[in-house]
């Protein structure tokens, strides 16, 4: 009889011991998939809070620039609001006289829109180019020249633009680095300080989009330290911009 008794206590201890452990990894998974959710709830008020500001900002960019045809969409690959907005009040009170932005699209309709004198877009992209011409004559805009400057084999080992396309660039007032596509290499953009610092005028302005990339932050600070009279802020902004301006 003592040893029915001892094996059945065993059996009740070695019965809770697996219970506990049953309900220590039920526990787990609980505290796991509570903390996945709170998560899930932080990325999407994130993306709520987003999406409620490039709407604030698209709505201001429409009030200023008055557009008498649609423009292309705006946000994922394309230039985001926030920064369109940014770079068009820049352009409103700097007034440059020449405005060279590498990567066209909509950005280059809003620099022209907001009163840059003379506006030079470089894009990689033949057929690129040529959807920008047409959505700048849609606008009837004026005042642009969207350059096709195909990549090559830089000497910093990336493919960058056709510098002979460049050349005849001088006195930049303006300066906005969004190309060439920089999300696969991040020192895609990088040669854009080699190559136009000496075409920049003393009171240049530097904008720099998608700073939220190691390589494109790299190269705003790069740009601070080459214009020692400059200041560069970081917006946040939904991809991150970079702007370096005289003092």
């Amino acid at each position: 009889m003592h040893i029915i008794d001892t094996v059945l206590i065993a059996l009740v201890l070695l019965v809770a011991l697996y219970c506990a452990k049953l309900l220590r990894a039920l526990h787990q998974r609980v505290s796991k998939a509570n903390q996945q959710t709170q998560e899930s709830i932080k990325d999407v008020k994130e993306q709520i809070w987003h999406s409620y500001r490039q709407g604030e900002a698209l709505q201001q960019l429409f009030a200023l620039l008055k557009f008498s045809a649609p423009i292309p969409p705006t946000r994922s690959w394309a230039a985001s609001p926030d920064l369109l907005l940014t770079v068009a009040d820049l352009v409103r009170t700097r007034k440059p006289s020449l405005v060279v932005e590498l990567g066209s699209g909509v950005s280059t309709l809003i620099v022209a829109k907001a009163g840059a004198r003379k506006v030079i877009s470089i894009d990689n992209s033949p057929e690129f180019a040529e959807k920008t011409r047409e959505l700048l004559k849609s606008h009837k805009v004026r005042g642009v020249e969207v350059r096709v400057a195909p990549l090559k084999k830089h000497a910093s080992g990336v493919e960058w633009y056709d510098t002979a396309k460049l050349r005849d660039l001088k006195k930049i007032d303006m300066l906005i680095i969004d190309g060439p596509p920089g999300s696969k290499n991040p020192d895609a953009r990088k040669p854009a300080l080699k190559e136009l610092l000496a075409k920049l005028s003393p009171n240049v302005v530097v904008v720099i989009d998608d700073v939220k990339r190691i390589g494109e932050r790299q190269m705003a600070e790069a740009f601070a330290k080459a214009l020692p009279r400059h200041t560069l802020s970081i917006l946040h902004h939904e991809k991150g911009t970079a702007v370096i301006e005289p003092q």
